[in-house]
């Protein structure tokens, strides 16, 4: 959609020319930020569809102001960084981020990926606005396991009695694998079905996002009831869950 607005936060001004540039010949509207304080204030102001950060800003870094937007807003957040090691991947899709794209990623690719996050963002809108049950096949209102209460109407997840806070990718998925227990799918499956973009196999979002929905749900989450792994070939929901 043309209309779309993406927020792009880097202090390195050549880098948000050059990619202001090839989104808006793509036809969107294209706000940019050079630092934490500007990007709040147009966050605030023009409501972004998508936001794409960088990670090395002086006063507050692109982790930082991730945790802070997050509070606000459940828009797709990338990060676009310099920085291309795995820690610096784990923490930044740990924090709330849907994507970590190293610079040296070519333009197009880069698009491609906004692209595929505005056209998935909009499905999930539309679901939520219909009131329909994101990539499950029950028909019921509330997934019931024991300890573990999923309320679609209403998005709310019961975890042990406490009710827990997911983002939006971690509830997808939630309600994916929970809505059909003993399916086994593959992480590239999983990665295409609530990313609705190839993985061009990195893994490592869809392994982040299971490790922090095991961290919210279960009572020890390094020996899990509810999301099993099997090893070599993905992850499945266990529907047999037992005390």
């Amino acid at each position: 959609m043309a209309s779309e607005k993406i927020l792009l936060v880097d202090d390195d001004f050549d880098m948000r020319e050059v990619v202001k540039l090839y989104l808006e010949k793509n036809g969107y509207t294209v706000y940019t930020a050079e630092g934490g304080v500007q990007a709040m204030n147009i966050v605030g102001e023009v409501n972004p569809e998508l936001i794409v950060l960088d990670v090395m800003m002086p006063h507050l870094d692109g982790f930082e102001l991730c945790q802070i937007i997050r509070k606000q807003t459940d828009v797709p957040i990338l990060f676009l960084s310099s920085k291309d090691e795995d820690m610096d991947k784990i923490l930044g899709l740990g924090i709330g981020g849907d994507d970590y794209i190293p610079k040296s990623t070519s333009m197009p690719v880069i698009v491609a990926k906004i692209k595929a996050h505005l056209r998935r963002n909009r499905v999930l809108l539309q679901e939520k606005n219909d009131g329909n049950v994101p990539l499950s096949t029950q028909p019921k209102s509330v997934i019931n396991y024991p300890g573990l209460v999923i309320r679609l109407d209403s998005a709310t997840v019961i975890a042990n009695g406490a009710t827990v806070k997911l983002s939006a990718k971690e509830y997808r998925l939630l309600c994916l694998m929970a809505g059909n227990p003993e399916r086994v799918y593959s992480m590239e499956q999983l990665f295409e079905l609530v990313w609705g973009v190839n993985s061009l196999g990195d893994y490592r979002t869809v392994m982040v996002h299971i490790s922090n929905i095991r961290k919210k749900i279960e009572i020890i989450p390094e020996t899990p009831k509810y999301i099993k792994t099997l090893r070599g070939i993905g992850y499945k929901f266990n529907g047999a869950y037992a005390e």
